[in-house]
């Protein structure tokens, strides 16, 4: 039985352990946090959203970013420092711009075959993860928002996914308690939400069901292959171990780049931090303020997910600011206005903030397959739609893994 280690517990590191560990590989987790699910899995929008599978990779983007750069409270903030990093992966977004179209039909296409897997596995292992089936619905305030979603909307359909156009009062009709004035809106049925933090923390413990070793609380010092054995030299409590195995996966997010670099891989991800608040409904009033239909605004970048009856999260904007996880005041203070603007009736009093780094590669699609050497696998370089793309790309993995290395 061949050995597969996957550094990263995040949601691609457990959905690769628990794919792996079905197809018959022994398989050890390693993840440098005490639980599974700590860092950009913690705390997203919590959108599950094939709607959203417009890669970023637009002229606009580029426009947007120039406009924005010093204004801090910005929905995209780029931090003018230059850095050979940042620089080469801002080249090759621009080499990607002729490919938007390509690359969004083809990660939509990714997104809608993702749900049979992700909903059957949920299923299968018992998971409550506050799964609300209850559609996304798109909000425009005017007319040249409106009409580009109608162009996103023909992309989208190529890659299978069918969403219908809205009029203000349908959308209000759809999700009573949304406030302000809207030029229009495209709802997909489709689409839906959950915590992704808790289908994680599910998905870790199917995976210790299936017999999966998993080393938490372990940092990879180092790592090298010869092309048939791994070696991973691992921190903990103090002590460095050495551990071999017949294969590795990377699937550390924004971490990975230099890991992949110990094995002879170029992994251009760059971290691209996102904001999110989690508001305590903690009054029934509140409760009957908040949306259960899930929202994304395209103007502010901000999506919402109502987990529970007794949570309501908002997350979004993007900052290109290296590997940073401070919580900035002025990234947090739009989220709460937001809401307190287009839902007035929901109390702000408690809001959790949280930051994540998105691991983003330059075209916007995800680095599945194998490296350099044989028995060198990645599943990573997600961006936006990590836990929405995560169940395929990881039945994806499987079937690299097996062809290089038979269970």
């Amino acid at each position: 039985m061949k050995h597969i280690a996957i550094i990263g517990g995040g949601i691609t590191g457990v959905t690769s352990a628990y794919t792996l560990a079905k197809a018959g590989y022994k398989v050890t987790l390693i993840e440098k946090n005490r639980y599974a699910g700590m860092e950009t899995s913690y705390a997203n929008g919590g959108q599950l959203s094939a709607s959203n599978a417009e890669v970023w990779t637009h002229p606009s983007t580029l426009v947007k970013g120039l406009k924005w750069m010093f204004t801090k409270d910005a929905p995209l903030l780029m931090n003018p420092a230059p850095s050979w990093h940042k620089l080469s992966w801002m080249t090759e977004f621009v080499a990607s711009i002729p490919k938007y179209r390509e690359n969004t039909e083809a990660t939509t296409r990714l997104a809608i075959a993702a749900r049979e897997h992700l909903f059957a596995w949920a299923q299968a292992e018992g998971i409550d993860f506050d799964h609300q089936r209850k559609g996304i619905l798109h909000i425009y305030r005017n007319k040249a928002g409106f009409e580009h979603a109608g162009k996103v909307s023909t992309m989208l359909a190529a890659g299978g996914l069918s969403r219908r156009t809205v009029t203000p009062e349908e959308m209000r009709a759809i999700e009573p308690t949304l406030q302000g004035t809207y030029y229009g809106g495209y709802y997909t049925e489709s689409d839906s939400t959950g915590d992704i933090h808790k289908f994680t923390h599910g998905m870790s413990q199917a995976c210790a069901r299936l017999g999966v070793t998993t080393l938490y609380g372990h940092q990879v010092a180092s790592a090298s292959t010869d092309g048939t054995v791994a070696t991973l030299e691992l921190q903990h409590e103090g002590e460095t171990e050495t551990h071999r195995f017949d294969g590795v996966v990377i699937c550390a997010g924004v971490h990975g780049r230099g890991i992949a670099a110990q094995l002879g891989d170029r992994l251009n991800i760059y971290p691209v931090k996102g904001y999110s608040i989690t508001v305590a409904l903690n009054d029934e009033a509140s409760q009957q303020a908040a949306p259960w239909v899930s929202l994304l605004d395209d103007e502010t970048k901000l999506v919402t997910s109502r987990l529970g009856a007794d949570r309501f999260r908002v997350a979004g904007t993007a900052e290109y600011n290296g590997i940073d996880y401070d919580i900035r005041a002025d990234r947090i203070r739009p989220l709460i206005a937001w809401v307190n603007q287009l839902f007035p009736g929901v109390n702000t009093r408690r809001c959790e903030p949280w930051a994540g780094l998105r691991p983003m590669m330059p075209n916007m699609m995800p680095r599945v397959g194998r490296g350099k050497r044989n028995n060198v696998f990645y599943n990573t370089g997600h961006g936006h739609l990590g836990w929405t793309l995560s169940a395929i790309t990881a039945h994806q993995l499987a079937g690299h893994v097996h062809q290089q290395l038979p269970a």
